[in-house]
């Protein structure tokens, strides 16, 4: 990509071939960073998401920029790092080993074939922990030369490394989690880093005070034990019952600053994309039906930044593009939207008054 002077950048044109959203910025120059991560290994029902930072990043040059409550949006200084294709490669390796091993398990786990398995899963969790380690180190990297970071993958998995990152700038911080699901299982099909896992593994990182979760609707037993054994570090709203609510009268802003009550002044915000009503993801690896509409997850995340709090880092996870790249769409959207309130958290822009 040729170098753009964004003095000369009319917002109202054509974008930047090749760029995030077609705005004039590389990784040198912009202020926020996205590290995309292609991988897809442990998702136990439909792959596909490996392909999502790709698809995001193509579907992303047909966004306006325009807001109407934050002026010159178009100046948030944001680019894309480079996908890394040994990554990708390796996680399509490793993906047909998992699901040779996933097809053993849902087959009964036959004793005869149980040393051969087990091999396969030790490799799969020796490779993701490579994985970890790689994300925590690149966002370590970035974050090291005063960028704020967003990661995009990917499964849900991929978000562990840069919490880690995050765990060594900050004491405390809390996690507010938009999902269709808990992901509190313990090393879900035997996957230490599943993409089921994410929110367990996060939980033991201490500087993670509080794990506040909207939308979840669909769970295990284990998964609830482990909200109650928390007691209180995990707070879960779950769809049923947010429905519930408004269903008796109460609105969806009301809703809003009862989540928000729930966590610290510092916040990390994880966006699984099946957290949406399916018709707005419906290639994600696991679609549930019910769910949250685009704008509604924006004015939560709004309001939080509304309160007061800065979010110190985010991620968008399990978008899948589909022949017809519509989930591409809607999660290139989703990302413009939350770095920018990201981008207001941290004073870098006002909204309007």
């Amino acid at each position: 990509m040729s170098k753009v002077d964004s003095s000369t950048f009319d917002p109202n044109g054509v974008g930047v071939k090749g760029t995030l959203f077609g705005l004039p910025y590389d990784a040198e120059s912009a202020d926020i960073i996205v590290i995309p991560v292609p991988w897809d290994v442990t998702v136990s029902y439909g792959a596909g998401t490996a392909e999502g930072p790709r698809a995001i990043l193509e579907a992303s040059a047909q966004i306006d920029y325009a807001q109407t409550d934050i002026a010159n949006a178009w100046q948030m200084k944001i680019a894309m790092a480079e996908i890394p294709e040994v990554w990708y490669a390796k996680g399509k390796t490793l993906r047909q080993q998992a699901e040779k091993y996933i097809d053993w398990l849902e087959a009964g786990s036959d004793p005869k074939q149980r040393l051969g398995m087990q091999s396969l899963c030790d490799d799969i969790n020796a490779n993701c922990a490579q994985l970890v380690q790689y994300v925590q180190q690149k966002c370590a990297y970035w974050r090291s030369k005063g960028k704020l970071t967003i990661l995009l993958g990917g499964d849900h998995s991929t978000p562990l490394g840069h919490l880690k990152a995050l765990a060594q700038e900050h004491d405390s911080f809390g996690v507010l989690q938009i999902d269709a699901h808990a992901d509190l299982r313990k090393a879900y099909e035997g996957f230490t880093w599943s993409h089921a896992s994410i929110m367990y593994n996060a939980l033991q990182l201490p500087q993670v005070e509080k794990l506040v979760q909207v939308g979840v609707r669909d769970f295990c037993e284990e998964e609830l034990t482990r909200i109650d054994n928390e007691e209180g570090r995990v707070r879960t709203f779950f769809d049923q019952e947010l429905k519930a609510e408004r269903y008796q009268g109460m609105n969806w802003q009301k809703q809003c600053k009862q989540i928000i009550s729930e966590l610290p002044q510092k916040v990390y915000l994880s966006f699984d994309i099946d957290g949406l009503h399916p018709k707005l993801c419906p290639n994600t690896g696991t679609p549930v039906p019910g769910g949250f509409e685009l704008d509604q997850t924006m004015y939560l995340i709004k309001e939080l930044v509304k309160s007061g709090r800065t979010i110190i880092g985010c991620d968008l996870n399990e978008v899948s593009p589909g022949k017809d790249e519509w989930d591409a769409n809607v999660g290139a959207r989703a990302l413009y939207r939350m770095a920018l309130l990201m981008a207001v958290s941290q004073g870098k822009f006002d909204f309007r008054i």
